[in-house]
């Protein structure tokens, strides 16, 4: 990937924390999608046997913001640290999630480890490719709690029945996705 001037990827950083906030605002996360090149690819591990990957900005629209950030509205994804690597293009945004629910005690409901985004800038304001990582078990740990405690959102429990379901547009066997998990930057 080339090297892109050390002020456009702050500025892309800048927008695309922006364009998160308003999300977490409205509620609505497709917006999101208008930050990626038209063949952008996004995807992530969800476990030892499972990936997922949408490719083009379409399927980040439906898929990956859609349908898997289905349920989430409420939750807010605060960037704590982001890292930028002007030579390569290349950035990494360590978050947190936190849900608007909140324990008996008053404490939010939030997925415990870090979560992070790594992305590869396509130019134009637009991320080429982007990887997450979070810790999965961490993530069921929590969403359990919120269901024993009756304070799962009625959407984040229609999307998890939907995953009991099966087959899932994006959901791949490891390694069987379109792109690979580790990004080929001579193809991105």
């Amino acid at each position: 990937m080339p090297a892109y001037p050390r002020e456009e990827l702050e500025a892309m950083v800048e927008h695309w924390l922006a364009a998160n906030r308003h999300a977490e605002e409205t509620g609505d996360w497709r917006g999101l999608a208008d930050c990626y090149t038209l063949n952008a690819h996004y995807g992530w591990n969800y476990g030892p046997r499972h990936e997922f990957m949408a490719v083009g900005r379409d399927e980040i629209r439906d898929w990956a913001i859609g349908l898997e950030m289905g349920g989430l509205d409420g939750w807010t994804y605060p960037y704590e640290t982001v890292i930028i690597d002007d030579r390569k293009g290349q950035v990494i945004g360590l978050w947190r999630q936190i849900a608007d629910a909140t324990r008996d005690d008053g404490t939010h409901y939030e997925v415990a480890g870090i979560g992070g985004s790594w992305f590869g800038y396509g130019g134009n304001m637009c991320w080429a490719w982007q990887r997450d990582w979070f810790d999965y078990g961490n993530a069921a740990a929590c969403f359990l709690e919120m269901m024993s405690d009756n304070t799962l959102s009625p959407g984040m429990t229609a999307r998890m029945e939907r995953a009991l379901g099966g087959d899932q547009p994006g959901h791949y066997p490891l390694g069987g996705a379109p792109r690979p998990l580790w990004p080929d930057e001579r193809n991105s």
